[in-house]
């Protein structure tokens, strides 16, 4: 019997580097709305009471009003108190904003990669939405913690949290759950039993399933005892620093591009997707217990330079034979997989939190017959 531990983490949408993915990804959006066809690459960085965008946007109508759009999203976080993290209504918003480098357009334009770079996408079926277990539980914990606290059940809590799951393996399948440990940010004066009694009540154990907990689980709640001070306030944040976070919670390979605040046509994102698609598809239809996919791409060039499956041993068919069946199925290139997936529409804020793999709604989630 082969057993092992494994642990994933997640982040809420008030955590200082998710701050800066929300408003990179608003951005984007806003950008589609107005040119469906803009190139959008914003980086957003947040420090104390300040906001700093960057980065550079080509479009055919004018810039969206981007100060006002910062401040919305974070009022709708729910940063209002400069003193303990960032206030919407008076931080400080700057912005550099340039158009796409022409020697970078001159190889998209004409339908090729806008970078060169390595994606990866994985499933397995260790849960309905084919992902891996520990990630899928930290995030489902991380959501519940933002609604009790957007809904009033723990009117006390702040928007800057963390989750991270500790599960234990039995012969590769998820038998219990070894560790949970949650923090979150709070307002001040809170006592921390009432915290704990609050959070395990109201996000544990509406959240993971009883079966999955044993009186050997071990329950951490703010270990050191306070969080106050949070957001960007507590911590800087930066756009494309949760990537994990956003794709399998370290299950999976990764190629190192992050997603949020860049437009389609960069492979970081579109292949990303299109692997994860293509790799749950595999799964799904019975190909195998879990599955990787690697594909490797040129600035300019339209062809994936490589593709490569990994199956762990749990696939009747070898690698070879499943990578035939990509390539017939599937057109890789930039403008393929935007087409395929229908990229080109303002969709990206629905991915920014909670990860951008497992939710049912999203256009690479869809389960398609090989």
């Amino acid at each position: 019997m082969k057993k092992y531990y494994f642990t994933s983490e997640s982040v809420t949408e008030g955590h200082p580097d998710k701050l800066c993915d929300t408003i990179s990804d608003a951005i984007l959006d806003e950008c589609i709305k107005l040119d469906p066809n803009a190139r959008v690459a914003v980086e957003t960085f947040a420090s104390g009471n300040e906001i700093s965008i960057a980065g550079q946007i080509t479009l055919k109508e004018d810039l969206p009003d981007i100060k006002q759009l910062v401040r919305e999203k974070i009022k709708e976080i729910g940063f209002d108190n400069e003193k303990i993290d960032i206030d919407y209504k008076t931080c400080k918003i700057f912005t550099n904003i340039t158009k796409q480098s022409p020697d970078i357009a001159m190889g998209v334009d004409v339908g090729g990669a806008g970078d060169q770079g390595i994606m990866f996408g994985y499933a397995c079926d260790e849960t309905p939405n084919y992902m891996p277990y520990a990630i899928d539980t930290a995030h489902r914990l991380a959501r519940k913690l933002t609604k009790v606290r957007k809904d009033k059940e723990i009117p006390y809590l702040r928007p800057d949290g963390k989750t991270q799951v500790t599960v234990e393996y039995e012969n590769e399948i998820p038998k219990r759950i070894e560790t949970i440990l949650i923090s979150t940010q709070h307002e001040d004066g809170i006592k921390q039993e009432d915290l704990k009694k609050d959070i395990i009540e109201k996000v544990i154990k509406t959240t993971i399933p009883e079966n999955m907990i044993d009186e050997n689980t071990n329950i951490y709640i703010n270990p050191t005892g306070r969080f106050v001070i949070g957001g960007p306030l507590g911590d800087t944040g930066l756009t494309g620093r949760k990537i994990i976070v956003d794709t399998y919670g370290g299950y999976s390979r990764h190629g190192g591009g992050a997603f949020s605040g860049k437009d389609p046509s960069k492979v970081d994102r579109s292949a990303a997707y299109m692997m994860r698609h293509i790799a749950k598809n595999i799964v799904a239809n019975g190909y195998a217990k879990k599955c990787e996919i690697q594909v490797s791409y040129s600035i300019g060039m339209k062809e994936p330079l490589s593709i490569c499956v990994n199956t762990y041993g749990t696939s009747q068919k070898s690698e070879e034979e499943l990578v035939e069946i990509i390539k017939d199925k599937f057109d890789l290139t930039p403008d393929g997989m935007i087409h395929y997936l229908d990229l080109k529409k303002p969709i990206y804020s629905q991915t920014t939190n909670y990860g951008h793999f497992g939710k049912n709604n999203l256009p690479w989630e869809k389960i398609v017959e090989l």
